[in-house]
């Protein structure tokens, strides 16, 4: 029986084969779902599923696009707002 704290759901199970031939249950943390666009709701790409943890511990590059808009709103949303505003500042 596992300890009380990996009774949890919150833990997925992992099924190993050790090298002695044994089979044992490793206890993971869930990943987070994926990032989605503010605007469309599709999922983002280029915007990791982590925890916060190793997520603190990656470059800010990794973290999302280095881009305008980039880990807020998917590429085609960013697209349209940029033309939006291109076209309004000209009038």
């Amino acid at each position: 029986m596992p300890t009380r704290q990996l009774r949890s759901r919150s833990y997925r199970r992992v099924k190993k084969a050790t090298p002695g031939g044994r089979n044992i249950t490793h206890y993971d943390r869930k990943k987070p779902k994926a990032a989605k666009c503010a605007v469309t709701g599709e999922k983002l790409k280029g915007v990791p599923r982590e925890r916060p943890s190793k997520m603190r511990n990656m470059p800010k590059t990794q973290k999302r696009p280095e881009r305008p808009f980039g880990g807020v709103l998917s590429s085609r949303a960013s697209r349209a707002v940029l033309k939006k505003k291109a076209r309004s500042s000209n009038l």
